[in-house]
């Protein structure tokens, strides 16, 4: 018996990982039959604006606005080919759990695709990836997209080899 995904949640970001997940969530969605649920979900981390001595609601409109563009875009992309039960949510707080837990939960997910992290070890170790933590404490099943729509590996500019 295969595995249908009946409710998928895409964590975007603006990142070329997470509009791979994306376009890869697009054709799992498709393959799965027209009333397969595809949500895209952008985090609005307001965290980041929290040291920022001359925050106001302006940034976090700004924000808002350029979030909506993009993902209407891929609503748009996802309708062009053949998902019609395409929507989106932005939220606001904390993105590892919101895309964990809370999204999923309130959705009824049972699929999380997610973009691998474009994070280098330092940058993993002093902030954490969001995709790691995903991994280690959704709800549902996780699936990572760490190759392109070809299925060759993503190059990372940030990853070196010595």
């Amino acid at each position: 018996m295969a595995q249908e995904y009946k409710h998928i949640l895409v964590p975007v970001d603006g990142s070329k990982e997470a509009e791979l997940a994306f376009k890869k969530a697009v054709a799992v969605a498709k393959r799965n039959g027209a009333d397969t649920e595809l949500r895209l979900l952008h985090v609005v981390d307001t965290r980041a604006f929290q040291n920022i001595s001359s925050f106001d609601t302006s940034m976090v409109e700004q924000v808002t606005e350029t979030a909506k563009k993009t993902l209407d875009k891929y609503i748009d992309y996802a309708k062009e080919h053949g998902v019609e039960n395409a929507s989106y949510s932005i939220e606001y707080g904390a993105p590892k759990t919101i895309i964990a837990r809370d999204m999923p939960k309130e959705m009824g997910a049972d699929l999380i695709m997610i973009g691998a992290t474009g994070l280098n070890a330092v940058e993993r170790i002093l902030i954490g990836s969001v995709t790691e933590f995903v991994t280690r404490t959704a709800i549902c099943d996780v699936l990572v997209v760490r190759t392109d729509l070809d299925n060759k590996p993503i190059e990372n500019p940030k990853k070196r080899r010595f």
